[in-house]
Parts: structure tokens; C-alpha cells; sequence
């Protein structure tokens, strides 16, 4: 059963392979998109062949809505975007993915129901069907070779529309079974180094003793180290000191 989260309608419009279908599905499926309608395709429905390609995705086939126009499965939509790569001398505002989805996200939020297109994999979307968007979605692409394999550009929307519609991090650090370090562990880790090196003579001459340790403060400042890197540093510095003294 498909979702109850509020999400566009995909269209593929005449679709010619069943393995495009299939990736379809499980480019659908890997945003959480789950409302897939079928226009006429070519070979048949439903098919082996997507149901093989679509893998875990499956059930969005079982589910898929299957019509015979483009015109009965755009009838309960408020707003259609319709992706192409080529101008069709149609006035219509042309988007790129994101602002498609962020104005979908916005549209759907308020009650509407939105619905995006796809064309088939050979020649894209006819005018007829262009006619019948709202807006067209373009894809900034190599001008020297601007298609997109059906399942890529399914992908490509679906994933702009979590991007619109989710709070995603858009970076992070996976800790791996530490913390970063304090303010206070950072701060024997100079103090450490600061005597050893003292020791050493390594601040020379002493005129420029005072700036180099202002130096090596601001360097541990800007490495955001975790425990474990603290640890390793301390222990690195004390085996040095003991092989040096061994030598000795």
C-alpha cells in the first residue's frame, strides 16, 4: 500500500524497457517516493523485466497506477512539471530540478497535488504532452550530450525532492566509539608538547621562543581532535622521548 506521505505523483509516459521501469522504482524508492503512474508502456504490463530490475522496489509496480493516456493520469493533479532536455517552442517556465521540488514541497504542503513527467527513453516527451505541464523542469546538463537515461533523471529528481522536503544534514562526522576532545585535553596536549620541545631547544632563539609556542597553541586549534587522537599524540611524543633516552 503506498504511502500516506505527501509526495509528487511520477509519471513515466510511455515507457519503452522494462529495466528503465525497473530503475525507476528503486530510484523512486531510495528517496521514500512511492506513487509511480505508468502511461501505455510499450511492452506491456506488467513485466518481468522491471519487476527484475526494480529488486526490492517491487511493490511500487504492484502499486503503480497503470493508464492508457497521459491526459487520465495527470486528471486529479493541480500542478504538472514535465522534464526535457530539449526546447520545444513552448512558453512555459523552465526550472531546474531543485526549484522544481522546492516549488513542489511548497504546493503539496498546501493541499495540492503534484505530478512530474518522464518521457520515453528514446525521443522524451512529445509536445502534446508538454502542453499539458505547468512547467517544464530542465536539467543543466553537457549541451553536447544532454541525455539522461530515464532512470537517472528519476533519480536525480527524486533526490532534489528529500532534499526539499527533509531537514538532511549536509555534513557530519561518524564517530567512531569516541568524543572530541575538551578544552581541557587539548590544552595538557600543548602543555605537553610545549615542555618536551622546551626541553629539546627547539624554541630558538629565544626571541622567537614566545611567538613559535603561540604558534603550535594556534595549530592544535585548528585540528579538531577527538580523545583518541589526543591519546595518540600524547603516547607518540612519550615513546620518541624514550627512544631518545635509550640512545643515550
Amino acid at each position: 500500500m503506498a504511502s500516506a506521505t505527501p509526495q509528487p505523483a511520477f509519471v513515466l509516459v510511455r515507457p519503452q524497457m522494462g529495466e528503465n521501469i525497473g530503475g525507476a522504482a528503486r530510484a523512486m524508492w531510495n528517496f521514500g517516493l512511492d506513487r509511480m503512474r505508468v502511461v501505455a508502456p510499450r511492452d506491456g504490463w506488467p513485466n518481468e523485466r522491471a519487476v527484475a530490475m526494480a529488486s526490492g522496489a517491487g511493490r511500487l509496480l504492484d502499486e503503480a497506477f497503470l493508464c492508457d493516456t497521459t491526459e487520465a493520469a495527470l486528471e486529479d493533479c493541480q500542478f504538472v512539471f514535465a522534464t526535457t532536455a530539449r526546447a520545444r517552442g513552448l512558453t512555459k517556465p523552465v526550472v531546474t530540478p531543485e526549484r522544481a521540488m522546492e516549488m513542489a514541497a511548497q504546493m503539496i504542503a498546501a493541499g495540492d497535488k503534484v505530478a512530474v513527467m518522464f518521457g520515453p527513453e528514446r525521443s522524451g516527451l512529445e509536445n502534446d504532452d508538454i502542453a499539458r505541464a505547468n512547467a517544464i523542469i530542465n536539467v543543466p546538463v553537457n549541451p553536447e550530450y544532454a541525455s539522461l537515461n530515464l532512470a537517472q533523471c528519476v533519480l536525480l529528481t527524486a533526490y532534489e525532492w528529500k532534499r526539499a522536503s527533509a531537514e538532511i544534514e549536509a555534513e557530519r562526522v561518524d564517530m567512531a566509539k569516541t568524543e572530541w576532545a575538551t578544552g581541557a585535553e587539548m590544552e595538557a596536549l600543548n602543555r605537553h608538547y610545549e615542555e618536551r620541545l622546551d626541553q629539546a631547544g627547539f624554541f630558538f632563539p629565544e626571541t622567537k621562543a614566545e611567538g613559535m609556542k603561540i604558534n603550535l597553541r594556534n595549530m592544535w586549534s585548528r585540528m579538531r581532535l577527538t580523545r583518541a587522537d589526543v591519546q595518540m599524540l600524547h603516547g607518540m611524543l612519550r615513546q620518541m622521548v624514550r627512544w631518545k633516552e635509550r640512545g643515550e
